[in-house]
């Protein structure tokens, strides 16, 4: 059943879908990414987490798993991420 509440999507909710971020490892990036998306989402546990450094060790990325429930929490999750300024790069 599609419950994307209108908004056009190839997606059909509800689904498990990775959002993936970049930041820096020695900024507050990782904890205000957690916290953004299990605002959206709920509760995340750490098998839904996966975090892994950048060769050089300057950059790292996250990809937390997470059941979508709507095109607009996707929506809502990725604004609050992009304005966020511990985040590099959200996707």
């Amino acid at each position: 059943m599609n419950e994307n509440t209108g908004n056009e999507s190839l997606l059909e909710f509800p689904c498990r879908f990775p959002i993936k971020m970049m930041g820096r490892p020695d900024s507050d990036f990782r904890d205000n990414a957690l916290r953004i998306i299990e605002r959206h989402a709920g509760s995340i546990g750490s098998a839904d987490i996966r975090t892994v450094p950048s060769s050089a060790g300057n950059f790292v990325s996250i990809t937390v798993t997470i059941d979508a429930t709507s095109q607009m929490q996707l929506d809502a999750i990725y604004r609050e991420l992009s304005a966020n300024t511990a985040v590099l790069v959200a996707l």
